[in-house]
């Protein structure tokens, strides 16, 4: 990775920087020759809240925000918890992109999320269509509230000729992800519950829905190059996928991560739980002409690093949980 004259002198702030994804967008932005990075964490800031906002950007000084802070979860944590996910992620962003506005800060990268496209999107998802209906029931308090940040980037641009940015990455996956039964999603649920049966002996794995919705998911390195990439070199006002382009069903993705883990058992379908989105496949056209961007890491391949840190990790995490 080259470095890149454009982070050299500018502090940027990363918000939930600490966390799955932020971790690996430190990492590119070290790569490419930033120095002051300044991580908010959950602990010292509240950033629901406008006052520990105002905090964080007196203690940060960014000339740049990526913010990729939110309250998420899979299926089950967004139909447990529909409030919180709509309050929790309007308020963050809003309040953070009008202090940011207000004080001058250079640029500001607001991270969406592929639940803002409407339920029933043609596929691939193209940027143009993020508007021809209502998303997903189960996610849609979350997507919603992500989608208005799209809203107020492109209104403050207007008005005030101000430089937001709005990015749209697909589902990620990797090495230290969010591996808890009750708030992961897809991937890293599969995979602990595939490893948890080998371990445990169990001839017989029980999984969300039929099967047939398809999903596409980014290699978390990747997503993170995506956002670095826009963040330094993209400037409009249109909302860009980050994906990889690789559509996959998830009776195959559960095949697959049975065949990858050494699950020999039968995969059982509890079709009393809810699918989902029925399809989602981004169409990522914009982000290779706009800035460049095209993933690397193969499906596969991304899976295997995936499992193998899980596999390294899972005594350490399932401590976590008890404590």
């Amino acid at each position: 990775m080259l470095e890149s004259n454009f982070w050299k002198n500018r502090r940027v702030c990363v918000t939930g920087g600490a966390g799955f994804l932020g971790k690996f967008v430190q990492a590119q932005l070290r790569a490419r020759g930033a120095e002051q990075i300044y991580i908010p964490t959950i602990e010292e800031y509240d950033l629901v809240k406008g006052a520990d906002i105002a905090r964080m950007l007196d203690d940060s000084c960014p000339d740049v925000i990526i913010h990729l802070a939110a309250h998420v979860g899979g299926i089950g944590a967004n139909r447990l918890h529909p409030a919180e996910f709509f309050y929790d992620n309007l308020m963050m962003g809003v309040q953070l992109m009008h202090q940011a506005w207000e004080r001058g800060v250079e640029k500001f990268v607001a991270i969406g999320t592929v639940c803002a496209y409407p339920k029933f999107t043609p596929v691939p998802f193209k940027e143009d269509d993020l508007w021809i209906g209502y998303p997903e029931e189960t996610n849609a308090p979350y997507g919603l509230a992500k989608k208005m940040l799209l809203v107020q980037a492109q209104a403050y641009r207007q008005q005030y000729g101000y430089n937001a940015i709005f990015l749209l990455p697909v589902n990620l996956y990797g090495p230290g992800d969010n591996f808890h039964p009750e708030s992961s999603h897809v991937i890293p649920a599969l995979i602990r519950k595939c490893v948890e049966a080998q371990e445990q002996g169990l001839d017989e794995v029980v999984i969300w829905g039929d099967g047939s919705p398809t999903r596409e998911f980014i290699f978390v390195e990747d997503a993170a190059r995506g956002i670095v990439t826009a963040a330094e070199l993209y400037n409009d006002p249109d909302p860009v996928n980050i994906g990889s382009g690789y559509e996959i069903s998830i009776r195959d993705l559960a095949e697959m991560i049975a065949r990858l883990t050494g699950f020999s058992g039968k995969l059982v379908w509890d079709t009393t739980k809810p699918n989902g989105q029925p399809r989602r496949g981004l169409d990522t056209t914009r982000a290779a002409e706009r800035f460049g961007f095209r993933a690397e890491v193969q499906f596969e391949e991304g899976l295997r690093r995936t499992i193998d840190w899980y596999r390294e990790h899972a005594i350490e995490i399932r401590q976590r949980e008890i404590r």
